[in-house]
């Protein structure tokens, strides 16, 4: 590998939901580990636009994800059945390149070689720059989740990074060429392919390496009960030890104390973490949202999930497809979470190939290949 490569790559995302930033980071602490001579920077794009727009559009996103489900499954299917030039399409193009104008004056201030892309946003924005040839920087496109919404799909990009040989399908589906097309993965942080020792995370926690140990997540914004479900899987499992992490709800976080107060030593309590490995690592499994970066970071950790609720949409297709490869299972409600829990903690075969399986499918180095393929090495 060539770590002397000396290019300029400027990473753009979207706080709208933490994964399109997460796989941004992601890419960036690759970069300073394997690419070190180079200069790769991440901006949000909503950071150069004015303040009320980043609240509304990130505030919107996460309204209707969080308080209605069924507005959101009717607007991500309608959305990707439309046609990129429809007129609801050009009017929610128009409002975005309307209130991003700080963007040309950053790229302009920052002269980058290459452009990759986390989030649809810059995308539909640069398409229109570059047939217009106010554009000659080559773009790049990462998509960070196991579906391909049709927001991303927008002609002149250099290429597109697909999670797995299914999003490439159906890019080509879409008209995309096939030789613009990388099957990569979703770019998850270096720490993820780290050998790290179980006994010694736990401990870390002051919790019992031997014992099973199940791993809760509320996403970045902490959108799950977590009090509410692990005081009751505490309850019922008796030998079962938990790891929560809250994200950035303190309120949340705040009741999980109260519940931890009354199973002491069966629950490590966590607000946001950036070391989730290590917490993955002290696991046997894990109940959580199907985000695109965390179930990629599962499937990098051999982590089987049980997947709670997913949200229709993107949730709702990278759940279809960690648990069609037999990596995860769907739980629809607490009732039947329970009984899944009660299942995986009793059945160590079952366990081990779900974990053979999350493996088996697992791109570690999806950030590492997103870079040697933009930096031409």
């Amino acid at each position: 590998m060539n770590k002397n490569v000396n290019k300029k790559i400027l990473i753009l995302s979207a706080s709208a939901g933490g994964g399109h930033t997460q796989a941004a980071e992601a890419l960036v602490k690759t970069a300073q580990r394997d690419f070190p001579n180079s200069t790769v920077v991440h901006k949000d794009i909503l950071d150069l636009s004015p303040k009320y727009f980043k609240r509304f559009y990130a505030g919107i996103y996460k309204w209707i994800v969080k308080k209605h489900h069924t507005l959101w499954h009717y607007i991500y299917h309608l959305t990707d059945k439309q046609p990129i030039e429809s007129l609801s399409n050009k009017i929610r193009r128009f409002f975005e390149r309307t209130h991003t104008f700080g963007l040309d004056r950053f790229i302009k201030d920052f002269t980058p070689d290459a452009i990759i892309c986390t989030h649809f946003m810059p995308v539909e924005i640069f398409s229109k720059q570059i047939r217009q040839n106010r554009l000659n920087i080559p773009v790049w496109v990462q998509i960070t989740d196991f579906d391909a919404h049709r927001f991303w799909l927008h002609p002149h990009m250099n290429g597109y990074f697909a999670a797995n040989d299914e999003v490439a399908h159906r890019l080509e589906a879409y008209g995309i060429e096939k030789d613009r097309i990388t099957v990569a993965g979703i770019p998850i942080r270096p720490q993820f392919s780290d050998k790290l020792s179980r006994t010694d995370c736990a401990r870390e926690l002051n919790l019992n390496p031997d014992k099973p140990t199940l791993l809760l997540m509320a996403g970045g914004e902490g959108v799950i009960e977590l009090d509410k479900i692990a005081e009751r899987l505490l309850n019922k499992n008796t030998d079962l030890q938990v790891i929560t992490v809250c994200g950035k709800n303190k309120k949340l976080f705040g009741r999980m104390q109260a519940v931890s107060d009354n199973f002491k030593g069966r629950i490590a309590n966590i607000g946001f973490s950036t070391e989730i490995e290590k917490l993955m690592t002290a696991s046997d499994f894990a109940v959580t949202k199907a985000g695109g970066l965390t179930t990629s970071e599962c499937l990098a950790m051999g982590l089987p999930m049980i997947i709670i609720s997913p949200i229709p949409g993107q949730e709702e297709r990278n759940a279809f497809y960690v648990t069609e490869t037999g990596a995860a299972l769907v739980a629809c409600d607490l009732n039947v979470l329970e009984m899944k829990v009660k299942m995986l903690s009793d059945n160590k075969e079952l366990l081990k190939s779900m974990k053979k399986n999350a493996l088996k499918i697992s791109r570690p180095f999806a950030a590492q290949k997103v870079l040697k393929t933009v930096l031409g090495i």
